[in-house]
């Protein structure tokens, strides 16, 4: 059983389709006590880093998080609000990885980006059992303007004018950058090694 936690953002939609695809059982709530007592949880999230921070705080589910001993997976902006700091909005975020959250910008690379970053990009320095037989190189579908930097906590990096982390782990916390749900086979695989851990 999957907890999804839904407490305001976009995607629900997505990842309850590619857990059914997988044949997950889950359910979608905003209760502190659901979550406590979950086998997983999972983090989704679309939009703006500091009212989702807002969102988690008004339902009592920022310390809720935090103390979870559970797998948990942050997806998207669910694993920015895992790290501890995020530019937009210039917003505390959890705290669970100790990275901090950057805004791409356009001149970078030459000024050859395009921001928000949108596509199918690869993934390498695959280090987690997220990863489990998925291929170093393999393409993920990312949406985002911001990122992650690279630190120890990285589980695979991605190069959009410089190298950021596509994914985190530490201890029983995950986070995926890209969108797994919107991934193709490699997502769906990851999905399901999230579910066997």
């Amino acid at each position: 059983m999957v907890t999804i936690i839904d407490y305001g953002t976009g995607n629900l939609r997505s990842v309850t389709n590619a857990l059914a695809r997988l044949g997950a059982d889950y359910i979608l709530t905003a209760d502190p006590e659901a979550i406590r007592q979950a086998e997983r949880v999972l983090l989704p999230g679309v939009g703006e880093a500091a009212t989702a921070m807002r969102m988690l705080r008004e339902k009592g589910l920022a310390d809720t998080l935090r103390n979870l001993t559970c797998p948990v997976l942050g997806i998207c902006l669910g694993m920015q609000l895992l790290c501890t700091h995020s530019e937009e909005g210039d917003t505390d975020c959890l705290g669970i990885f100790p990275n901090r959250v950057r805004r791409f910008f356009s001149g970078s690379a030459g000024g050859g980006l395009k921001v928000p970053h949108v596509g199918w990009n690869s993934i390498h320095s695959l280090k987690s059992p997220l990863y489990h037989h998925i291929a170093e190189g393999e393409y993920v579908y990312y949406v985002h303007s911001y990122a992650a930097e690279i630190n120890a906590c990285t589980a695979a990096a991605t190069d959009y004018g410089g190298w950021f982390s596509g994914s985190l782990h530490q201890d029983n916390f995950y986070g995926c950058q890209f969108h797994p749900e919107k991934s193709g086979a490699a997502g769906g695989r990851i999905l399901a090694n999230f579910l066997s851990l």
